[in-house]
């Protein structure tokens, strides 16, 4: 008999599937990307890899998809689980990114542009600081600024988004193994209280270096370290960033070395969500190519380790994006309803070692609570 949890697998497989269509490049079947063959898995997993699209909901996905060729090339088609979430933040049904992390870091509805707080103004305690405490590897990778909302969200606690020198402060508090991303200047003395965080950071023990270069770095596992990527914000992918797919598939490497109980790591292609505000077509493309690639990564990583469990979604939709029928079959083109965020639901695609918690519709704080509860932090 088909269990219940089989069926929810095989039901939102058919929709997503109904959505997105069968299309597929006609120039060549075969794939680009191929996992490993998988392990026997693990019952629970040892690592957690949470990808996260900002602004990346189903038809952002769908048009990932179509780009790439089709789901045997995409990144998402490989993903056995899919379920979605519902986005909205404490008291208003369109979120912003640091409510929607708050929300996956903590387990909590707040309002937005908080940062790791309750709609009390509390601090809750995030996920990163539950794995960092109990001796886990932990490891941010994101193509914004160490200090925007959704790295925020996971190492500090503030009560807006827009306190970026305070949020940069907390990086000194909370024992993080490894970031790669922007955002140079908010550890340096240009900062306006001219606090010198580059030289604290390197007092606690870590590597800092600014550039995209993985040379110079104790990939071992025996220093901390930090990967300044740019200045401020780095540069789109259609202007020539590069360092996302090479960056999580370095830093995997290095969480699994820097501890034997295990790691959590976040991955966040940041600027999906800015190419939706900006309602760019090319802007959007260069980037989901991008999140795939690096999604494909982390599924590899996973497939040859048996132990790990991946997650993928979105922290809200923007721009509304709709999919046009260009009267060709194998062409559609973008269109969009707005240049903000809207209240759609977001997918999540799971991969690994209880991935079936992840089947059905649920909130956004239960992400949080899947996670912990696919790999309890005392494990």
């Amino acid at each position: 008999m088909v269990s219940s949890c089989l069926k929810k697998t095989i039901l939102n497989w058919l929709i997503l599937s109904l959505l997105i269509g069968t299309w597929t490049s006609c120039s060549s079947p075969s794939k680009i990307n191929a996992l490993p063959a998988t392990p026997q898995l693990a019952e629970t997993p040892k690592n957690i890899i949470l990808l996260i699209g900002d602004g990346m909901a189903l038809s952002q996905v769908s048009a990932g998809v179509y780009w790439n060729g089709g789901l045997d090339k995409s990144a998402f088609g490989q993903f056995p689980v899919v379920g979605f979430h519902k986005s909205h933040a404490h008291d208003e049904l369109i979120t912003d990114s640091a409510a929607g992390a708050t929300a996956f870091s903590c387990g909590k509805k707040t309002f937005n542009g908080a940062i790791g707080m309750t709609p009390d103004k509390e601090a809750c305690h995030t996920i990163l600081e539950d794995w960092s405490q109990s001796g886990k590897a932990t490891g941010i990778v994101v193509t914004c600024t160490a200090t925007h909302a959704t790295p925020a969200s996971f190492i500090a606690h503030q009560e807006m988004r827009a306190f970026t020198e305070s949020i940069a402060l907390e990086y000194l508090n909370t024992p993080l193994d490894c970031f790669v991303g922007g955002g140079a200047y908010y550890f340096s003395t240009r900062r306006p209280d001219q606090l010198n965080l580059k030289d604290s950071l390197i007092k606690r023990g870590y590597v800092v270096r600014e550039g995209t270069s993985f040379q110079r770095l104790p990939l071992g596992g025996e220093h901390p370290f930090m990967l300044l990527t740019h200045d401020k914000e780095p540069p789109t992918a259609s202007a020539g960033r590069r360092y996302l797919p090479k960056a999580v598939k370095e830093v995997s490497r290095f969480l699994e070395k820097r501890s034997p109980n295990g790691f959590f790591m976040l991955v966040e292609g940041s600027q999906i969500d800015w190419a939706l505000h900006a309602n760019d077509q090319h802007w959007l493309k260069a980037e989901m190519l991008d999140f795939d690639a690096a999604i494909w990564e982390a599924l590899k990583f996973a497939a040859t380790n048996g132990e790990t469990l991946v997650v993928v979604t979105g922290d809200h939709e923007c721009g509304g994006l709709a999919l046009k029928d260009l009267n060709d079959k194998r062409l559609f083109k973008p269109g969009f309803a707005s240049k903000y965020h809207t209240g759609t639901m977001v997918p999540v695609f799971a991969f690994g070692p209880q991935a079936t918690l992840f089947n059905g519709i649920y909130d956004n704080t239960a992400i949080y609570q899947k996670i912990k509860q696919a790999m309890p932090p005392t494990q």
